[in-house]
């Protein structure tokens, strides 16, 4: 029986929002801007980062360079940035060699989460990879979990789960498509207005050794 999982990006195997900050700093001091610049900056690139997000810092902090190359810049140093520990990339190897299909669905600019997946060693350890801006579709649309699936070989009549942290796009999301969830906790509380997710963990390892160890479970009972 094939089985699919699919985890979510930042904040879920990386640490998106630390590589944020960092980022935000180093930008302040390369362009001598004043030390409010950096939450600003922050701000503006928290939810989604685009090219075009980045004309309007040029012009809000009257910057020579171009947006092009503002961009370009950005995903060069968010990639340097952004770490994936060594137990969750083991743990995504582990669960290739037990016969899982492991995929990751991303909402994002294709340039700039293909640039993390390569700086972290990820690419390498999946099946397939579908970020939103490739396909034009975001979670919590459908579409962007079927295009997942299929990257990675298989089908979402099939069953799988959807890992990520977060409740609306990820959890939401992928239970709409019909997989079943886990929800990273990263140190917060469910709303309690949403539908539970089939499990909660503390972090990505943690949702990793739950699919291996139910693996397990299975093998002996049957």
């Amino acid at each position: 029986m094939q089985k699919l999982v699919l985890f979510d990006l930042d904040n879920t195997l990386i640490d998106r929002n630390g590589a944020i900050r960092e980022w935000a700093a180093q930008f302040t001091a390369r362009y001598s801007l004043p030390d409010h610049a950096s939450t600003q900056l922050i701000e503006a690139v928290q939810e989604r980062a685009f090219p075009a997000t980045f004309e309007s810092i040029r012009v809000q902090h009257r910057l020579r360079p171009t947006a092009d190359s503002l961009w370009r810049q950005y995903c060069s140093d968010i990639a340097a940035a952004v770490r994936c520990p060594g137990s969750v990339l083991a743990g995504m190897d582990a669960l290739r060699a037990t016969g899982w299909r492991v995929g990751i669905a991303t909402n994002g600019a294709t340039d700039i989460q293909n640039a993390k997946l390569q700086a972290t060693g990820l690419i390498g350890r999946v099946d397939g990879v579908c970020v939103s801006e490739s396909v034009g579709a975001r979670k919590p649309s459908a579409a962007i979990f079927e295009a997942a699936a299929v990257a990675c070989g298989s089908r979402l009549s099939q069953g799988g789960w959807m890992v990520g942290e977060n409740p609306e796009t990820d959890i939401d999301g992928g239970r709409r498509a019909g997989l079943r969830t886990i929800w990273i906790r990263n140190g917060r509380s469910w709303p309690v207005r949403r539908s539970a997710p089939d499990q909660c963990v503390s972090d990505a390892g943690a949702a990793i050794a739950l699919l291996l160890a139910d693996d397990r479970s299975r093998s002996v009972t049957t």
